[in-house]
């Protein structure tokens, strides 16, 4: 049987180790589940190991807000304080409190 834990949790502020961007984790996938076009489209030298848990972020940059999918191996936790602007994060979470934004729904 395959076990993982995730290192980080939804909510979290997280930063990309090599890309310039930043975001809220929003849901974790326990390993790889994504198309392998998706995959494929990374180059070889860089592509991470699938079976780690996978990060569902809300991610900004100087220029844009979008959906992120990025592999654990990738992410260091932020502690800058600083908030997320993405504009889909009051539709999850509550107010940015304590350096996290809490859940704003019930999860089953």
């Amino acid at each position: 049987m395959f076990s993982t834990r995730a290192k980080y949790h939804l909510g979290q502020v997280v930063r990309h180790r090599k890309h310039p961007f930043r975001g809220v984790v929003f849901d974790v996938d326990a390993m790889f589940s994504n198309t392998d076009e998706w995959y494929e489209a990374i180059p070889e030298d860089s592509r991470p190991s699938k079976d780690q848990p996978f990060y569902h972020l809300l991610a900004e940059n100087d220029h844009s807000y979008y959906v992120a999918y990025v592999s654990e191996q990738n992410l260091i936790a932020d502690y800058s304080g600083e908030p997320v602007d993405h504009p889909d994060l009051d539709d999850l979470f509550g107010d940015f409190e304590d350096g996290r934004y809490p859940l704003q729904f019930q999860l089953n």
